[in-house]
């Protein structure tokens, strides 16, 4: 469903990118730098604006980045901000390369939003040479999921995270600022491990950060909430003559 990203890319660029968002910056940023290094050939899926992307041309080695969205609104902007990123448009389901064109690929804050999250998973595996490796960034599917938040239960005299059902797949269309509508997926991350371990993804890394600084000083209730992250990174390798049966 690209039309509400056409119709929200603005408020997207203005907000989580150039610097406007810690978490971007402080935390998501510097974790695929790390997990970059090394790498020669990267794609990047979902690539809205580009950041990721202009990111991953400045890591030592990479000579091709490629960023692909099914938004056009979001791959012009990208086109015009540059930064040694080749873009186009393409759905994560359908990718337009070779097998093995890529020895990485990151897909950061994408398959929340995306139906056919298997067919974009094998998609990504394909066009990865053996050894690639996948950069997977997703909202955490446990502590976020929906309906789950922090709660001061002056009654009871308790606080705590409350957790919403984990186990039910939630389609919804969230409101997340005034105005703007975004389709959300929510998936257990046994789904994702799964699909990953059937087309040859091995994960080698996760990592489950603290919220950063800045995203906690925007507010009295996120610094209640500094133990409970927000983001979930899992670093996976293509495994070579991959079977899964």
């Amino acid at each position: 469903m690209t039309e509400p990203w056409e119709a929200n890319a603005a408020w997207w660029q203005a907000g989580f990118t150039e610097g406007a968002d810690p978490e971007y910056e402080e935390q998501i940023l510097p974790i695929l730098d790390e997990w970059l290094q090394g790498a020669s050939a990267v794609l990047d899926v979902g690539c809205g604006e580009g950041q990721v992307g202009r990111l991953a041309a400045r890591v030592p080695g990479v000579e091709v980045v490629v960023g692909v969205d099914p938004t056009q609104a979001q791959v012009a902007e990208a086109a015009r901000r540059g930064g040694g990123v080749q873009v186009g448009r393409a759905d994560a389901a359908a990718l337009p390369f070779s097998s093995g064109s890529f020895d990485a690929a990151v897909a950061c804050l994408v398959f929340e939003h995306i139906e056919a999250f298997e067919e974009a998973i094998g998609e990504l595996a394909r066009v990865l040479c053996p050894g690639g490796r996948f950069l997977f960034l997703l909202n955490h599917p446990l502590l976020q999921t929906p309906g789950s938040g922090w709660i001061d239960d002056t009654i009871l005299e308790e606080q705590y995270w409350r957790l919403g059902p984990y186990l039910t797949e939630d389609h919804s269309l969230e409101e997340v600022a005034k105005g703007v509508r975004i389709p959300f997926i929510h998936r257990p991350l046994f789904r994702y491990v799964n699909t990953m371990a059937a087309a040859g993804l091995l994960v080698t890394r996760m990592e489950e950060p603290a919220p950063p600084p800045g995203f906690l000083s925007r507010a009295a209730e996120y610094r209640e909430a500094a133990t409970i992250p927000r983001l979930l990174a899992l670093r996976a390798e293509k495994m070579g003559a991959w079977s899964s049966s």
